[in-house]
């Protein structure tokens, strides 16, 4: 089995952290949320991954490479990013021998047994019941529980069971012959070429999928998530740093996840913090914010905030959103 990635996106929501760093890289809980998806992948036994890059596809390459090395690793070029259909289709070529691929979206953090995804004997489908699916692809069943339809955010949702963006198909060729029909005959919806439409295509013509609920899942696109996230996951076991150094007349409160080269003085940090490698904090608080590698922050008063790498923030109370290579002084 293959997985495919798709880690395409501009991150536009995340703006201005996106500009200079992909989505994907992005730490949440002490490690990049790329790292999160690929290491829960290698628990469950999987080896082969094929990544779609594109906008600051590089940055993607190299991180993968250095921390990574030991996946067997393919990387596609999505030159236009017109859906996850699309995608999909661009790594046509490297996945259409392969009896099953695992899709799953490069911005997600999820809580699910992969293992249990892995053992069903059908195809399968990772899903979640929300309170508004209009802003989801949704599966809708039949009385005996059969999925019978998926339908990308639609306008009067038949279900309230969305797609999280996790997806077992065992019908490789299939799949890749749908999403060539819709392309060819620019089947769309929502001015993009939609996985679900390919699905559907293979539910019309009896391939048979299954369906997992998961535990929890973050689609890391915004702020707020973003942040909801972190603090989420130090809340669990194993997430946030333990046997933490003695900083210099600071306190700590946890959970946090501090970084290797830190330096932190004067400061009340936490509680739900990461702070990335070589930051530096002095005569400030910080609570409930992800702080950048190489960040400068003194004489701040930060919360709800996500501050890029190399910024630095001199004299402020406020909730911020600063991204990579800025520097801002309110003293």
């Amino acid at each position: 089995m293959k997985a495919l990635i798709p880690v395409a996106g501009v991150g536009t929501q995340l703006r201005p952290h996106t500009y200079t760093q992909p989505k994907p890289l992005i730490p949440v809980a002490g490690k990049p949320i790329i790292s999160f998806i690929i290491d829960q992948l290698v628990d469950v036994g999987v080896q082969d991954f094929v990544f779609v890059i594109g906008y600051l596809g590089d940055k993607i390459r190299n991180y993968i490479a250095e921390n990574h090395p030991d996946i067997n690793q393919e990387y596609v070029f999505q030159e236009k990013r017109e859906g996850l259909g699309h995608a999909v289709w661009t790594a046509r070529e490297e996945i259409q021998n392969e009896e099953e691929v695992f899709i799953v979206l490069g911005d997600t953090i999820f809580d699910v047994d992969l293992k249990k995804i892995m053992e069903e004997d059908s195809s399968c489908l990772g899903i979640k019941k929300v309170e508004d699916p209009r802003d989801f692809g949704v599966v809708e069943f039949d009385e005996d529980g059969k999925v019978t339809k998926v339908v990308e955010k639609p306008k009067i949702p038949k279900s309230n069971m969305a797609l999280v963006g996790l997806y077992k198909c065992k019908e490789v060729k299939q799949l890749i012959d749908a999403l060539d029909y819709n392309i060819k005959n620019n089947h769309r919806t929502l001015g993009e070429f939609q996985l679900t439409d390919g699905i559907q295509r293979l539910i019309e013509t009896g391939t048979p999928f299954s369906t997992v609920v998961v535990n929890n899942w973050f689609d890391c696109g915004k702020k707020e998530v973003l942040l909801e996230t972190n603090a989420t996951l130090l809340n669990k076991p194993g997430f946030a740093s333990t046997n933490l150094p003695k900083y210099e007349n600071s306190i700590i409160i946890h959970p946090v996840n501090i970084g290797k080269g830190c330096q932190i003085t004067n400061s009340i940090v936490g509680p739900n913090v990461t702070i990335a490698d070589n930051a530096k904090i002095t005569y400030s608080i910080v609570k409930n914010s992800i702080i950048g590698s190489y960040a400068k922050i003194e004489e701040v008063v930060l919360h709800s905030s996500v501050v890029g790498s190399d910024a630095s923030i001199t004299g402020l109370s406020q909730s911020l959103n600063i991204g990579d290579n800025t520097e801002i002084d309110f003293s």
